[in-house]
């Protein structure tokens, strides 16, 4: 694998710089027989470059609803949401899936992986299906798993892999297209100890690239060591954020009321 840009571990964030993701007063409500189910209540956040940030909290917080509109999959009620520059909220189902493909790079849990296409052809339909413009696809998928540390497994199949390598291939896919946003849900969820740890080294190591920012959605209390700003959610409201000091103490950076 490749040394992080910042070997000591530390945030690459420049202080002001401006967020690569910017979410003010996201609402999301659903509309039920039984009435309207509010699952989030007006959440704020900035993703700032340079930084990864775990976002925490019990199930039916609103986690993985917030990830979902942070990535454009679903539309929010309310609020707004700039990627890059680019407002989110109020698009079409065709506009939000064009800012995800230009913007947004995906880790999942399952890793969502074509099971007969080997490692490096997993790569290149990411690329595809992002329209991402790349004089050799298949260079670059092969230097995007390199950099994963998986050069020796361009083509090998996902059933060859283990869980570690496949989650390997599945953050080199959401390399590829060089997004502003990495946005992982539970990826050390289904590795064990050693594997987890090797992951959360390589997402802190993209995170720490000053043109990317990385949020991780997780349960696993082991991948805080590797967090540069935790934010926690409950009942659809942020409750703490806050940026882990290296003396062990925590900087508040915002608190719901």
């Amino acid at each position: 694998m490749n040394a992080s840009p910042n070997s000591s571990g530390l945030s690459l964030a420049k202080p002001g710089a401006p967020p690569l993701l910017a979410a003010r007063n996201i609402i999301k409500t659903i509309t039920t027989a039984a009435g309207d189910l509010h699952i989030l209540k007006g959440v704020s956040m900035d993703l700032r470059p340079g930084e990864l940030t775990l976002l925490m909290g019990p199930s039916g917080s609103g986690k993985t609803t917030l990830l979902s509109i942070l990535g454009c999959i679903l539309t929010a009620t309310a609020g707004e949401l700039k990627i890059a520059g680019e407002e989110a909220v109020g698009k079409p189902a065709e506009g939000l899936a064009d800012i995800r493909r230009r913007h947004v790079g995906f880790v999942f849990q399952g890793y969502n992986l074509f099971p007969t296409l080997t490692a490096v052809e997993n790569v290149m339909v990411a690329l595809d299906v992002r329209g991402a413009l790349t004089r050799d696809p298949t260079q670059t998928s092969i230097d995007a798993l390199k950099s994963v540390g998986l050069g020796h497994r361009l083509n090998t199949y996902p059933s060859k892999l283990s869980g570690g390598e496949k989650q390997r291939v599945a953050i080199a896919r959401s390399l590829a297209g060089r997004p502003s946003v990495i946005l992982a849900d539970e990826p050390t969820a289904a590795l064990d100890s050693e594997n987890g740890k090797a992951v959360m080294e390589l997402l802190q190591s993209v995170a720490h690239d000053p043109t990317r920012a990385v949020l991780a959605v997780t349960h696993d209390h082991r991948t805080l060591p590797y967090a540069d700003r935790i934010i926690r959610i409950e009942d659809g409201i942020i409750v703490a954020d806050e940026r882990p000091a290296r003396d062990g103490h925590a900087t508040h950076v915002a608190a719901a009321h």
